[in-house]
């Protein structure tokens, strides 16, 4: 990774300034403060229970990362087993993940508007993948919202269809897309 300069006037002066490029890293608990303020900026439509967020990292934290830059958290994500065309709804605790879990769910990937259009997304989206493949999973799954299908066929995902899931995805809006890949 290679760190860029932000050349700026500070008092009248030119400054030069050291911008190191964004990672990802596990997330902790003392996280989900910044993963609930991105949440609310990046997807006001879907609220989601600060409960619900910290849930996912309480029941899998080997999906759950943020992505910092310069100190800061500027993103997340948040994924973890469960079975392949029911997703869960939209702010809904799950408790438990499912003994029978047969696909890797993304649940959400958050970027603040600083970080997009640098390849995280992509980055993270890559780790999960072999995450999901090195845990024996057959396929990933996620729901699409924002705008964000095109993104995800990018990423080697496609439309899902599945009997009667309609229904269920209603908690996340008129433009969602069940998409999944295979691995």
């Amino acid at each position: 990774m290679r760190a860029f300069f932000w050349m700026g006037i500070v008092e009248g002066k030119p400054k030069l300034s050291v911008v190191a490029p964004a990672s990802w890293r596990p997330m902790l608990a003392s996280d989900i403060g910044d993963v609930i303020a991105i949440a609310a900026i990046v997807h006001p439509g879907y609220p989601e229970d600060d409960a619900v967020l910290a849930e996912r990292l309480m029941l899998y934290r080997a999906g759950c990362f943020v992505l910092t830059q310069n100190g800061q958290v500027s993103g997340y994500v948040l994924s973890h087993p469960w079975i392949y065309g029911d997703p869960p709804q939209l702010n809904v605790l799950l408790q438990t993940l499912p003994a029978d879990a047969d696909s890797y769910y993304l649940h959400d990937i958050a970027l603040l508007p600083q970080a997009q259009g640098q390849g995280a997304a992509g980055a993270i989206a890559a780790r999960l993948r072999d995450h999901a493949q090195a845990e024996g999973f057959a396929n990933l799954s996620l729901c699409a919202v924002n705008g964000s299908v095109a993104f995800w066929q990018g990423q080697g995902f496609a439309a899902a269809t599945v009997p009667g899931l309609d229904a269920r995805l209603k908690s996340y809006g008129a433009d969602v897309q069940f998409m999944a890949r295979a691995l």
